[in-house]
């Protein structure tokens, strides 16, 4: 068999078994007014923030802001304590709301996403793609989905998340609103069938900005591995017909095998079957060639800001840097060789980063620093603004880091108050109270993604500041001091430590990750290896001398993880940073406007680029086990504990 021979056979394959797995996830829904979904039972049982609530002793208002949402005013729309949102031209009837309201009460639920029965097929398999139907609903961070079309939602939900009517006024909005729902009632939010829903017609236009929206910055590799299959379908056809053929059969059987049988009764379904080919291939050219403008009243927010970045790029960069240091600023040695110059791979900022390795203990770190005016530029638009929609996707795409570092007190301590510092949106500890449910994990951060934790109730407290600053309010308070991915973004890593023990109580533990700066995969990778993560990273602190560091503080290190801490990351990332560099990416206000050429050479370089970043996922997958069992991880963590 030659090569396309197998790429046709590998496809035919791929299509069947992801049919499969559309299928049992499609096949998951529950249908209101089901003796599965509705029924006896329902009675007074308490929402899912209710529950939550009581069980953590507090009540259910507690964590609500201030202010009052606006409910649907649409007639039938609202049934005593719940609420449907309905997209335009989707219509919601009495029964749907009474059994959706049934259904939600009865199993613990703030949030319905109301799914049509007839469902486009196409839709339903985008769906189905998205969202995995039997963890949705106790997946902490799994990212909020919606059909489009209607959501019940629970009164505390709906003051807790300032919703209103304009959050469903288009489907961008409508998606936003879902994962918005998802975040504040993070298992009280579920999908069920509503039989009598007719799905709203989808408005083409919108298909472009709607997959931005759910997948953010892989919308280019998306489209491209999109186009990139169609195209190896129609090549294969010509070059092995046998074998191309069963994989065309493949691809447009996809849709029979996932849909039919379900809940979901596309009407579509056999049209979209028999077509799929040509009839997808036009829905990507209308996705690629359509881009919606905001809506009415919606300022573009790049357009926006480019005054701003334009003001601060007229007066140059030299600013947001220190003078750069002669000296180690662990050990104070002058032995300084450059380790790493490169530019900012990760948002495309202008300038130039100098990493530079102590020859005398090893530590790598920045230099010259950036200046307080540069970790403003450099970190704005990252985590916050433009950026925070897909770093939210980001830290909430797989819960296994965070609750791989939770069990790691696991016969060491029985925790009771712990504090995640540098927890950015309190991903860590939402994840961690499946496996500490009585403990109370507070956070601080320098962002207002602090509030937003507390108000979702992923954290009980929150602290706005520097932990140095900080650490003498919060003196002996704590049993656990978390620090992960933190301690290399700041400007004195002893300074923190020193914070961390103030704030714990004797005998309590610290926990640090952070990036290994000896993994033989940075020196392999170079520039493109995610953890240098310039400019942000500005001390790379090797097990070493973390070990020192902590044992003059008086810290006794417990345990150390290193090949369990590892992250299969590196390759498929560092295809990414390599595809970005070759075309940058559009929509950026400190890069001059893109126009169709632009564009089109990014659409262009992902679609060829499909098969790098592939290649990167199946190289870190094989090369996994090795980095494990040789200790050659990306990332590292120890847990300390503080001497009495």
């Amino acid at each position: 068999m030659d090569g396309m021979t197998w790429l046709m056979a590998v496809l035919a394959a791929v299509f069947a078994v992801d049919a499969v797995r559309m299928r049992g996830r499609l096949s998951a829904l529950a249908v209101l007014g089901d003796a599965r979904g509705d029924g006896a039972g329902s009675g007074d049982a308490p929402s899912a923030s209710e529950a939550a609530a009581r069980e953590a002793g507090r009540p259910a208002a507690a964590a609500e802001r201030d202010g009052e949402a606006r409910a649907p005013s649409a007639p039938g729309a609202a049934d005593d304590d719940f609420a449907v949102f309905a997209a335009p031209g989707a219509q919601v009837d009495a029964e749907t709301v009474v059994a959706a309201r049934a259904y939600a009460r009865r199993h613990r639920l703030d949030a319905v996403d109301l799914v049509p029965r007839d469902l486009p097929a196409v839709r339903a398999m985008a769906l189905a793609q998205l969202v995995d139907v039997p963890s949705y609903r106790r997946r902490r961070l799994a990212p909020g989905r919606t059909a489009g079309a209607a959501v019940a939602v629970s009164a505390d939900l709906v003051r807790r998340a300032r919703a209103c009517e304009n959050d469903v006024a288009d489907p961008v909005r409508f998606a936003r609103f879902a994962a918005r729902l998802k975040r504040y009632a993070c298992t009280g939010t579920d999908l069920a069938v509503a039989p009598r829903l007719r799905a709203p017609r989808e408005s083409l236009a919108w298909r472009y900005a709607v997959t931005r929206e759910v997948v953010g910055g892989a919308t280019p590799f998306v489209l491209g591995a999109q186009f990139a299959v169609f195209a190896a379908i129609v090549a294969g056809l010509a070059m092995a017909p046998a074998w191309g053929l069963a994989a065309l059969v493949s691809l447009h059987l996809q849709p029979v095998i996932a849909i039919a049988g379900t809940p979901v009764r596309s009407r579509d379904l056999w049209w979209v079957a028999l077509a799929r080919l040509p009839y997808e291939l036009a829905l990507w050219a209308v996705t690629v060639a359509r881009r919606r403008p905001p809506a009415p009243g919606d300022p573009d927010p790049v357009d926006a800001l480019r005054p701003t970045y334009g003001a601060l790029l007229d007066r140059g960069i030299d600013r947001f840097f220190e003078p750069r240091r002669d000296t180690c600023p662990l050990c104070g040695g002058r032995d300084l060789r450059v380790h790493l110059r490169t530019t900012d791979l990760l948002q495309q900022k202008p300038g130039r980063f100098t990493l530079e390795r102590c020859r005398d203990c090893g530590h790598v770190f920045q230099n010259p620093r950036l200046s307080l005016e540069g970790l403003d530029f450099y970190y704005r638009d990252f985590y916050d603004g433009l950026g925070e929609r897909g770093m939210e996707f980001i830290f909430g795409f797989h819960d296994g880091p965070y609750r791989a570092r939770a069990e790691m007190l696991r016969g060491h301590a029985q925790p009771r108050r712990w504090l995640d510092v540098g927890g950015g949106h309190g991903h860590f500890c939402c994840a961690a109270r499946d496996v500490w449910p009585d403990t109370a994990f507070d956070m601080l951060d320098l962002s207002d993604a602090v509030d937003d934790a507390v108000d979702r109730g992923w954290a009980d407290r929150g602290f706005r500041g520097l932990f140095p600053e900080l650490a003498a309010d919060l003196a002996g308070r704590y049993d656990v001091v978390s620090m992960s991915h933190y301690l290399e973004h700041t400007r004195d890593p002893a300074a923190e430590l020193d914070a961390a023990r103030t704030a714990l109580a004797p005998g309590g533990h610290l926990l640090v990750e952070v990036p290994d700066p000896e993994s033989p995969l940075g020196r392999l990778l170079g520039r493109y290896w995610i953890p240098w993560f310039q400019p942000q990273h500005q001390h790379l602190v090797s097990r070493r001398n973390l070990d020192r560091m902590l044992r003059e503080r008086g810290f006794e290190p417990v345990v150390w993880h290193r090949g369990e801490a590892h992250q299969r990351v590196d390759f498929v990332l560092a295809a990414f940073l390599l595809l970005d560099r070759i075309a940058p990416p559009t929509g950026r206000p400190w890069r001059p406007r893109a126009g169709a050429a632009r564009r089109a050479w990014r659409n262009a370089v992902w679609a060829a680029g499909v098969p790098l970043v592939l290649a990167g996922r199946v190289v870190d997958a094989l090369a996994d086990p090795l980095v494990r069992r040789f200790g050659l991880s990306n990332t590292y963590r120890v847990l300390a504990r503080r001497h009495p």
